[in-house]
């Protein structure tokens, strides 16, 4: 069991999100982890501390005593690999902020020497204040990781940001810091794009897409967890990347075309999944183009390189090249003729026609043809996930051809 031996504290405040927990114990526990919690005393009003006994199958801590007995909160402190508050109310990172210590969570927390993770959860306009951004960048500057939030359907029946993390995207999360730092790919070289291109019109404006860069950086991250020195070219994109990996800005398709020639020579694996642009302005205009009275206007557009194509023409023996085909119709058909032409390994394919998959979203649904006529067909899953599942594939494939 891949977290066998790992030690892990959940802390849960009062949220309704606090339901989730219960998988993400479940999760944990079948991966060999063996898990503590701490509750809130506001929180057993939305998730039942014997659910989570029984669950965890230790105490569950929810004071600083029991009877006369008081709780060791410096023990698990130091007991731990790691630390995770889920969900963190708006109310709990705002005491943990300023160091406030009036419930067993806190306690541990000041006195944790273990690494510690904050997943929030809270309303959009909570999640928005400029209070709780201070608080969040405050907990940061401690040395805490801050888990992003999701964009969706909230408690209050509004549509937006600060829903926590789904468990099973935490349980991935956790897996990739503390069950496979097993240095699988000490010495190799992998290079990934992620993320849009812009193609600038005039100093103003832009050709671009809705790429969010997501399903690029969780490959990234996959590879690096498994040990290898990690390049990433990136397009445009506000999404964090984990430390340790190297990141290459870029804007433009040509500028990451540069950047992939450089590096490619020298990769053993390669995951081609930036969203590049086929097109550019033919021509960039120097000052802001005005707009004329009940006129249109013509962009003429010239191709722009195809970086795949590029890799597949170098690409030796010993090399690993994967692409990506986000389509819309003819959806195998494409795929497999971009395999074909770009003289990949593999091409990844995932349509805009599925539900909860493509841009900027957190979840994927795949399938991955391989050149030999192998098919693999992977459900929606968490993009974290699926970065994991295809650098395992690719480390397999790697490995058949030595």
């Amino acid at each position: 069991m891949e977290l066998k031996g790992k030690k892990i504290l959940i802390g849960i405040s009062a949220s309704i999100a606090a339901y989730k927990t219960i998988t993400l114990v479940r999760l944990l526990i079948k991966a060999g982890a063996e898990v503590k919690v701490i509750m809130t005393p506001s929180s057993e009003t939305f998730v039942s501390a014997l659910v989570l006994s029984t669950l965890s199958k230790n105490h569950v801590y929810t004071g600083l005593a029991v009877g006369n007995n008081w709780e060791n909160h410096v023990m698990l402190g130091r007991w731990a690999d790691l630390f995770i508050i889920v969900p963190a109310s708006c109310n709990t990172i705002a005491k943990m902020a300023n160091g406030l210590c009036d419930n067993m969570l806190l306690a541990v927390y000041l006195s944790a020497t273990c690494k510690v993770w904050v997943a929030p959860a809270m309303d959009e306009d909570m999640w928005e204040h400029a209070t709780t951004k201070r608080n969040l960048a405050l907990l940061a500057s401690y040395g805490n990781r801050i888990l992003d939030v999701g964009d969706g359907e909230l408690a209050s029946g509004l549509v937006g940001k600060g829903r926590v993390a789904e468990p099973e995207e935490l349980f991935t999360q956790i897996r990739a810091e503390l069950a496979h730092k097993d240095n699988t790919l000490n010495g190799k070289k992998v290079l990934i794009t992620a993320g849009p291109t812009y193609e600038n019109i005039d100093p103003v404006r832009f050709i671009g897409n809705f790429s969010s860069g997501k399903m690029g950086i969780a490959i990234a991250e996959a590879f690096y967890n498994r040990g290898a020195e990690v390049n990433l070219v990136l397009g445009p994109s506000k999404e964090p990347v984990p430390g340790g990996i190297n990141v290459i800005n870029v804007r433009s398709a040509q500028q990451m075309y540069d950047a992939c020639m450089a590096l490619f020579p020298d990769t053993d694996m390669a995951v081609m999944s930036a969203a590049v642009a086929d097109f550019r302005p033919k021509t960039l205009a120097e000052e802001k183009i005005k707009k004329q009275d009940d006129e249109g206007m013509t962009i003429e557009l010239v191709r722009n390189p195809d970086i795949l194509k590029a890799c597949g023409a170098i690409k030796s023996d010993k090399q690993l090249l994967v692409g990506f085909a986000l389509e819309t119709n003819n959806e195998e058909e494409n795929a497999l003729g971009k395999l074909k032409r770009k003289n990949a390994d593999m091409i990844v394919l995932n349509s805009l026609n599925d539900e909860k998959a493509g841009f900027g979203t957190d979840t994927n649904k795949v399938t991955i043809f391989e050149k030999n006529g192998t098919i693999h067909r992977w459900p929606l899953r968490s993009k974290s996930e699926l970065g994991v599942q295809l650098a395992d594939l690719m480390i397999e494939k790697i490995n058949e051809s030595k």
